[in-house]
């Protein structure tokens, strides 16, 4: 009997919360269209968390065949078909909301639907949270003290400098430095933040079930410096970090040149690549398929996929915006949800 519930227990389809974003933004165009799709509908229960009159505007907007059912607990999503399951979190006052507007208010609310979500996932209700966009300038306006997302989720989860991953297409990267300066970034290219980084997004890996294979650090310099000629980080700080994981034991390899790291990787070479600064692999996922590059955050005891775009203020409230990158998000969100379970 007891194999019996737990094969049925792994039938069930994921519940993901989806905090619908900046209010002014596309969030809430995106998060519609993708609900309505079959494909989602048939791997997940979404439950989307934000405000019923800027959803239903989006409805309107986005022309999509779905209506909107308002419920106070997780567990009222049901699946009937059609259906955009939400939770009413905060008042938009639509007196003074505007489409492709820096906002206090938006900024405020937006925070709001994140916090809620994480809520959720930390109390287990959901199993997975798969996050939308938001604006940096309405985040300071509403004084949030956050700069973004993976910052949000790393307190509110009590997680230390979570990791960011990116996924597209099966390719795989993970990043040593985010937002910080060039400049910066060359001081936080150290041996021993390498390893420290290597021995984490591996762990990450093996939680989402990723054990097969080999993880690359791609090069800074061009030609990896070239043993010293064009910069020695690689001589005085990579190579090291990645000889002494090799000793004990950790299936990494490299330098190797960033100009071909990552097409290498996506050819299946290898299972990940730790990419060293932001531009360096963002580039390499946007370019091989931009509205496919999900961002994945690792490290922490919930499971947080994201869209990859921003607010696109400069379309928000014409239904034009295109809802692939979301349905991903969700995809990716169920897929690897079971191992968040345990």
């Amino acid at each position: 009997m007891k194999i019996m519930k737990k094969k049925e227990d792994k039938m069930k389809k994921a519940v993901i919360a989806v905090p619908m974003g900046d209010p002014a933004g596309i969030g809430p165009e995106i998060v519609v269209k993708a609900v309505s799709k079959k494909e989602i509908q048939d791997i997940a229960k979404v439950v989307v968390i934000g405000d019923g009159k800027i959803l239903e505007k989006a409805v309107e907007i986005c022309k999509v065949p779905i209506h909107l059912k308002k419920i106070e607990k997780v567990e009222e999503c049901g699946e009937e078909k059609d259906t955009l399951y939400y939770m009413q979190e905060g008042e938009i006052s639509m007196a003074d909301f505007a489409y492709g507007k820096v906002s206090a208010m938006c900024g405020k609310a937006a925070f709001s639907y994140i916090k809620k979500s994480i809520e959720l996932a930390n109390a287990k209700l959901v199993d997975a949270v798969a996050t939308t966009p938001i604006n940096k300038e309405s985040l300071k306006a509403a004084e949030v003290p956050f700069i973004g997302h993976t910052e949000i989720f790393g307190s509110l989860t009590n997680t230390e400098d979570p990791l960011t991953m990116f996924e597209c297409n099966g390719m795989r990267v993970f990043f040593l430095t985010r937002h910080v300066s060039l400049r910066k970034m060359l001081d936080m290219i150290t041996k021993e933040r390498i390893k420290d980084y290597v021995k984490r997004c591996l762990e990450a890996l093996k939680k989402l079930g990723v054990t097969d294979g080999k993880m690359a650090i791609a090069g800074l310099n061009p030609h990896c410096g070239e043993h010293g000629l064009f910069g020695d980080e690689e001589v005085r700080e990579i190579m090291p970090a990645v000889e002494e994981l090799q000793k004990e034991g950790y299936p990494v390899v490299g330098p190797i040149g960033a100009d071909s790291v990552f097409h290498q990787a996506a050819q299946g070479r290898y299972n990940s690549v730790l990419s060293l600064y932001h531009d360096q692999g963002h580039i390499a996922t946007k370019t091989l398929d931009f509205d496919r590059t999900i961002a994945i955050t690792n490290g922490m005891p919930i499971l947080r996929t994201s869209v990859d775009h921003g607010t696109a203020f400069d379309i928000a409230g014409t239904g034009i915006a295109d809802s692939i990158s979301m349905e991903e998000a969700i995809r990716l969100a169920a897929k690897y949800a079971e191992a968040f379970k345990h």
